[in-house]
């Protein structure tokens, strides 16, 4: 998934250095770029978090038992 954010945000690189001006280069690459690509790793990391979550509520309810933390 990272490798498809990179591509696009090289390519909105790009496209914002044609731009004419420095307004709207710089529109180009908040509104093309950073906005979408941000919203979608977001979006996909979503899962990860909720997992995150539930094994915090796990450890909490388990009184935290000294059990090692898992490795990511």
């Amino acid at each position: 998934m990272y490798i498809v954010a990179i591509g696009w945000l090289y390519v909105v690189v790009l496209m914002a250095l044609a731009e004419t001006n420095l307004v709207a280069g710089a529109m180009t690459l908040l509104f093309y770029g950073v906005l979408p690509v941000g919203l979608l790793l977001w979006i996909n990391g979503s899962k990860v978090r909720r997992k995150r979550r539930l094994l915090a509520d796990q450890r909490a309810r388990d009184g935290n038992r000294g059990d090692p933390e898992p490795d990511q």
